[in-house]
């Protein structure tokens, strides 16, 4: 009998999944799916590879906070799936904290520790968690791993992860932690197999979609990031605000006299995209838009990524490569080429042609950086962490 993951990574309103053969060297997409929380009847879908439709069901909105997704989830695997025996299912979890450098089972204790850093991600980690215990109630002798969007970033050291804050604080364990390293991970493994040469210089990762960030690379290591405690940091995002002056903050705290709940709604959910636009958070709708206010919004989404490569490239001591991913990432040419121009000045030349038809390499002939487009897959990244450590334990 072969052996399989159950993936789990958990949006705001929607957790997609994917079933992983893991008996081989590779794990292989059996089938993928969407936990769609965003009806009035929750709904899931799983479809094959080829994304052909293979079960689809509906629950009562009351039905979703019992588990019966999940229940719904693991009895369409053993149905479809029986001979792929599930060994574990893997968790995306946003934030680690500093004690979790790499994938770790999800025994209560870890769960208790990560359940603690909600205050440093609330819009992310109770969703993360929120599958848990349902499937530890529906089969509780299945294993559970925690992969984390920090682990990554953990190969940063001083000063690109500190604060300027007094040390008592960096020793409770606030600095720069930075996310979206699943994603980060697979496209460094990725460029390594697309152009070794390359992943073993000075690269930058923009991942860009309605999270945004960017990691710089040296040797295929992370070595700065634009997000630091919290996701809110670093770029412009759809409704998180990026960087700000925290003189910001306290004008709002003490002057508009805001509650520290209201400040965190405004800045997770009000800000971004929708704050500038008024319109919408959706990159899509914005480049649609004849709006001025859309125009403003996506051009201060490219001034402020393009201001951070620079930044990422002053950390690396100069740029060899850029590599776009995410969802704005890998399908936005308009966004692609408005921060293409904003760095001409670093001898960045993207290809009008290849950029227009979405090639995997986009700079042009007389580009000094080289420039890809890598669509990310945080799903098998996490496959493949599970399938490592189950390996480690002897139980695959």
């Amino acid at each position: 009998m072969t052996a399989s993951v159950l993936v789990l990574n958990a949006g705001s309103s929607s957790i997609k999944f994917g079933l992983f053969e893991t008996s081989g060297t590779e794990p292989d997409l059996l089938c993928k799916g969407l936990l769609d929380e965003h009806e009035t009847k929750p709904r899931l879908v799983a479809r094959s590879p080829s994304g052909e439709t293979m079960f689809e069901t509906q629950r009562e909105a009351s039905d979703a906070d019992g588990g019966h997704l999940f229940a719904d989830v693991l009895a369409f695997v053993e149905d479809r799936f029986g001979d792929h025996r599930l060994r574990a299912v893997g968790h995306r979890i946003v934030h680690g904290g500093p004690d979790y450098s790499g994938p770790v089972e999800l025994t209560e204790e870890v769960y208790a520790k990560l359940a603690a850093l909600t205050p440093l991600a609330p819009l992310h980690q109770p969703r993360c968690l929120a599958p848990v215990h349902p499937i530890r109630t529906i089969k509780p002798e299945l294993t559970q791993i925690a992969c984390f969007d920090t682990a990554f970033h953990h190969t940063m050291a001083p000063p690109a992860n500190r604060f300027a804050i007094p040390k008592r604080y960096e020793a409770q364990g606030l600095r720069r932690y930075g996310f979206h390293g699943l994603s980060f991970e697979y496209v460094a493994v990725r460029l390594a197999v697309i152009a070794p040469e390359l992943a073993a210089r000075r690269v930058v990762i923009a991942h860009l979609g309605n999270g945004a960030s960017l990691c710089a690379l040296r040797d295929g290591r992370s070595v700065d990031t634009t997000m630091g405690l919290t996701p809110l940091d670093g770029l412009v995002m759809g409704t998180r605000c990026g960087t700000i002056d925290p003189g910001v903050l306290l004008y709002l705290l003490q002057h508009e006299k805001m509650s520290a709940e209201d400040l965190e709604h405004l800045l997770y959910h009000e800000s971004g995209l929708l704050g500038v636009s008024g319109l919408s958070a959706d990159m899509r709708t914005l480049l649609a838009s004849s709006e001025a206010s859309a125009r403003e919004a996506v051009d201060l989404f490219t001034f402020r990524a393009a201001q951070e490569i620079a930044v990422m490239a002053n950390t690396l001591g100069g740029l060899d490569g850029i590599v776009f991913t995410g969802g704005i990432g890998e399908h936005a040419k308009e966004i692609r080429k408005g921060i293409g121009e904003r760095l001409a000045w670093l001898g960045v030349r993207i290809d009008a042609t290849a950029n227009g038809e979405g090639r995997e390499s986009i700079g042009a002939p007389d580009s000094s950086v080289a420039l890809f487009v890598i669509p990310t897959n945080e799903e098998i990244m996490i496959a493949r962490h599970c399938a490592e450590l189950l390996r480690k334990g002897g139980r695959l």
